[in-house]
Protein backbone atom coordinates (compact mmCIF):
# COMPACT_ATOMS: atom_id res chain seq x y z
CA UNK A 1 0.00 0.00 0.00
CA UNK A 2 2.69 2.76 0.75
CA UNK A 3 4.09 1.70 -2.50
CA UNK A 4 1.38 2.47 -4.81
CA UNK A 5 0.87 5.82 -2.16
CA UNK A 6 4.27 6.56 -2.76
CA UNK A 7 3.46 5.98 -6.72
CA UNK A 8 0.64 8.29 -6.65
CA UNK A 9 1.84 11.26 -5.60
CA UNK A 10 5.24 10.91 -7.81
CA UNK A 11 2.68 10.76 -10.14
CA UNK A 12 0.61 13.76 -8.88
CA UNK A 13 3.58 15.61 -8.55
CA UNK A 14 5.04 15.23 -11.73
CA UNK A 15 1.41 16.01 -13.33
CA UNK A 16 1.38 19.44 -11.24
CA UNK A 17 5.18 20.30 -12.17
CA UNK A 18 4.12 19.52 -16.24
CA UNK A 19 1.32 21.82 -15.69
CA UNK A 20 2.77 24.75 -14.33
CA UNK A 21 5.39 24.60 -16.66
CA UNK A 22 2.79 24.38 -19.75
CA UNK A 23 0.79 27.32 -17.65
CA UNK A 24 3.45 29.17 -16.57
CA UNK A 25 2.86 32.56 -17.75
CA UNK A 26 -0.68 32.12 -16.29
CA UNK A 27 0.51 31.46 -13.29
CA UNK A 28 3.24 34.16 -13.03
CA UNK A 29 0.09 36.33 -13.68
CA UNK A 30 -1.27 34.78 -11.51
CA UNK A 31 0.95 35.83 -8.81
CA UNK A 32 1.44 39.09 -9.72
CA UNK A 33 -1.85 40.22 -9.98
CA UNK A 34 -2.30 38.87 -6.41
CA UNK A 35 1.10 40.83 -5.10
CA UNK A 36 -0.36 44.04 -6.79
CA UNK A 37 -3.65 43.32 -5.50
CA UNK A 38 -1.99 43.45 -1.62
CA UNK A 39 -0.42 46.41 -2.57
CA UNK A 40 -3.67 48.01 -3.63
CA UNK A 41 -5.13 47.36 -0.32
CA UNK A 42 -1.73 48.31 1.51
CA UNK A 43 -1.90 51.98 -0.25
CA UNK A 44 -5.70 51.95 1.45
CA UNK A 45 -5.11 51.01 4.79
CA UNK A 46 -1.96 53.05 5.23
CA UNK A 47 -3.15 56.79 4.46
CA UNK A 48 -5.61 55.73 7.18
CA UNK A 49 -2.97 54.10 9.86
CA UNK A 50 -0.44 57.50 9.14
CA UNK A 51 -4.14 59.87 9.71
CA UNK A 52 -4.31 57.48 12.83
CA UNK A 53 -0.94 58.24 14.70
CA UNK A 54 0.61 61.31 12.85
CA UNK A 55 -3.00 63.31 12.42
CA UNK A 56 -4.38 65.47 9.75
CA UNK A 57 -0.99 66.08 8.07
CA UNK A 58 0.55 62.66 7.91
CA UNK A 59 -0.43 62.17 4.77
CA UNK A 60 1.81 65.12 3.27
CA UNK A 61 4.49 64.58 5.18
CA UNK A 62 4.67 60.50 4.77
CA UNK A 63 2.65 60.03 1.47
CA UNK A 64 1.87 56.82 2.74
CA UNK A 65 -0.35 55.79 -0.66
CA UNK A 66 2.98 56.09 -2.77
CA UNK A 67 5.09 53.21 -1.42
CA UNK A 68 2.86 50.53 -2.68
CA UNK A 69 3.20 51.86 -6.12
CA UNK A 70 7.22 52.27 -5.97
CA UNK A 71 7.17 48.69 -4.48
CA UNK A 72 4.54 47.26 -7.70
CA UNK A 73 6.89 48.72 -9.81
CA UNK A 74 10.29 47.85 -8.60
CA UNK A 75 9.06 44.44 -8.05
CA UNK A 76 6.59 43.59 -10.74
CA UNK A 77 7.71 45.92 -13.74
CA UNK A 78 5.95 48.91 -14.81
CA UNK A 79 2.86 47.40 -16.48
CA UNK A 80 1.85 46.48 -12.76
CA UNK A 81 3.50 49.61 -10.97
CA UNK A 82 1.26 51.90 -13.55
CA UNK A 83 -1.69 49.79 -12.63
CA UNK A 84 -1.33 49.79 -9.16
CA UNK A 85 -0.62 53.57 -9.15
CA UNK A 86 -3.86 54.42 -10.66
CA UNK A 87 -6.03 51.84 -8.82
CA UNK A 88 -4.93 52.33 -5.81
CA UNK A 89 -5.97 56.67 -5.30
CA UNK A 90 -9.04 55.41 -7.08
CA UNK A 91 -9.89 52.44 -4.45
CA UNK A 92 -8.92 54.72 -1.45
CA UNK A 93 -11.14 57.27 -2.90
CA UNK A 94 -14.44 54.95 -3.52
CA UNK A 95 -13.75 52.83 -0.16
CA UNK A 96 -13.01 55.81 2.49
CA UNK A 97 -16.17 57.36 0.43
CA UNK A 98 -18.33 54.45 0.87
CA UNK A 99 -17.50 53.44 4.27
CA UNK A 100 -15.88 56.16 6.13
CA UNK A 101 -17.83 59.08 4.51
CA UNK A 102 -14.72 60.87 4.31
CA UNK A 103 -12.96 60.75 1.02
CA UNK A 104 -9.32 60.01 0.57
CA UNK A 105 -7.98 61.59 -1.25
CA UNK A 106 -10.48 64.29 -1.41
CA UNK A 107 -12.07 64.13 -5.00
CA UNK A 108 -10.32 67.61 -6.27
CA UNK A 109 -6.70 66.33 -5.02
CA UNK A 110 -7.62 62.55 -7.38
CA UNK A 111 -7.11 63.38 -10.57
CA UNK A 112 -3.05 64.37 -9.69
CA UNK A 113 -2.42 61.58 -7.25
CA UNK A 114 -4.03 59.18 -9.16
CA UNK A 115 -1.44 60.33 -12.19
CA UNK A 116 1.60 60.99 -10.02
CA UNK A 117 1.19 57.32 -8.25
CA UNK A 118 0.68 55.95 -11.63
CA UNK A 119 4.09 57.78 -12.59
CA UNK A 120 5.70 56.74 -9.30
CA UNK A 121 4.55 53.56 -10.74
CA UNK A 122 5.82 53.53 -14.24
CA UNK A 123 9.34 55.39 -13.87
CA UNK A 124 10.07 52.45 -11.16
CA UNK A 125 8.87 49.69 -12.96
CA UNK A 126 11.17 50.73 -16.20
CA UNK A 127 14.06 49.83 -14.21
CA UNK A 128 12.05 46.51 -13.62
CA UNK A 129 14.37 44.12 -15.66
CA UNK A 130 17.99 45.94 -14.23
CA UNK A 131 16.50 45.39 -11.25
CA UNK A 132 15.64 41.47 -11.43
CA UNK A 133 19.40 41.18 -12.78
CA UNK A 134 20.65 43.42 -9.48
CA UNK A 135 18.20 45.04 -6.92
CA UNK A 136 20.48 47.30 -5.47
CA UNK A 137 19.48 49.19 -8.84
CA UNK A 138 16.16 49.64 -6.95
CA UNK A 139 18.02 52.90 -5.50
CA UNK A 140 18.01 54.35 -8.31
CA UNK A 141 14.63 53.30 -9.55
CA UNK A 142 12.83 54.46 -6.59
CA UNK A 143 14.51 58.19 -6.87
CA UNK A 144 14.16 58.68 -10.69
CA UNK A 145 10.56 58.02 -9.76
CA UNK A 146 9.97 60.87 -7.30
CA UNK A 147 11.72 62.85 -8.87
CA UNK A 148 9.36 62.25 -11.98
CA UNK A 149 6.13 61.85 -9.43
CA UNK A 150 6.24 65.11 -8.01
CA UNK A 151 7.28 66.75 -11.48
CA UNK A 152 3.56 65.69 -12.86
CA UNK A 153 2.19 67.24 -9.75
CA UNK A 154 3.90 70.05 -9.60
CA UNK A 155 2.92 70.81 -13.67
CA UNK A 156 -0.52 69.51 -13.20
CA UNK A 157 -0.86 72.00 -10.12
CA UNK A 158 0.84 74.83 -11.61
CA UNK A 159 -1.64 74.52 -14.80
CA UNK A 160 -4.31 73.98 -12.31
CA UNK A 161 -3.21 77.40 -10.90
CA UNK A 162 -1.62 77.12 -7.78
CA UNK A 163 1.13 79.52 -6.62
CA UNK A 164 4.44 78.44 -6.67
CA UNK A 165 5.40 79.25 -3.56
CA UNK A 166 2.12 76.91 -2.31
CA UNK A 167 3.64 74.07 -4.25
CA UNK A 168 7.30 74.19 -3.36
CA UNK A 169 6.21 74.91 0.32
CA UNK A 170 3.97 71.10 -0.12
CA UNK A 171 7.17 68.97 -1.95
CA UNK A 172 9.13 70.18 0.55
CA UNK A 173 6.75 69.07 3.18
CA UNK A 174 6.75 65.70 1.47
CA UNK A 175 10.75 65.39 1.54
CA UNK A 176 10.85 63.33 5.09
CA UNK A 177 8.47 60.52 3.37
CA UNK A 178 10.48 60.87 -0.13
CA UNK A 179 13.48 60.73 1.90
CA UNK A 180 12.23 57.54 4.18
CA UNK A 181 11.03 56.00 1.19
CA UNK A 182 14.21 55.95 -0.87
CA UNK A 183 15.78 53.92 1.08
CA UNK A 184 13.21 52.28 3.01
CA UNK A 185 11.29 51.00 -0.67
CA UNK A 186 14.93 49.62 -2.23
CA UNK A 187 15.81 47.33 0.89
CA UNK A 188 11.98 45.98 0.87
CA UNK A 189 12.46 45.50 -2.73
CA UNK A 190 15.77 43.66 -2.44
CA UNK A 191 14.19 41.78 0.27
CA UNK A 192 11.06 40.49 -1.48
CA UNK A 193 13.65 40.08 -4.39
CA UNK A 194 15.59 37.81 -2.71
CA UNK A 195 12.36 35.87 -1.14
CA UNK A 196 11.21 34.87 -4.71
CA UNK A 197 14.10 33.72 -5.90
CA UNK A 198 14.71 31.67 -3.18
CA UNK A 199 11.01 30.03 -3.29
CA UNK A 200 11.95 29.44 -7.39
CA UNK A 201 14.87 27.55 -6.97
Amino acid sequence: MDIWEDITFGYITIMISALLKEKSLSFKLTVKGTISAILVILSVALPQLAHIIGGAQAGAIWMPMYAPALIAGCLLGWQWGLGVGIIAPICSFGFTTLALDSAMPALERLPYMTLELAMFGLVSGLFGKLIAKNPVVAFPAVLAAEVAGRAVYVVYNLIAGKSFAYLFNSVQTSLTGLFLYAILVPIVVIVLDAIIKKANE
